[in-house]
């Protein structure tokens, strides 16, 4: 396949891949979104509101006496 390269160890088999990502680059973003997706399935999920709270109090511009 023209733009791909297997890396493969003394017995022959597959260890890594090379991507030229100027002719696979927009595959390429799409695959690693689905593998970040993938590692963070078990990740705590929080409302829009509660993520714009966290935002502001990292910058600053919200006191901890605001949130609930």
């Amino acid at each position: 396949m023209k733009g791909i390269q297997f890396v493969v160890n003394e017995a022959g088999e597959k260890q890594a891949v090379l991507i030229d990502l100027a002719e696979w680059g927009e595959l390429w973003e799409d695959f690693y979104d689905v593998l970040v997706t993938h590692a963070r399935q078990d990740e705590e999920e929080m409302s829009w509101e509660e993520l714009k709270q966290q935002i502001e109090l990292v910058r600053g511009t919200l006191s901890q006496n605001t949130i609930n």
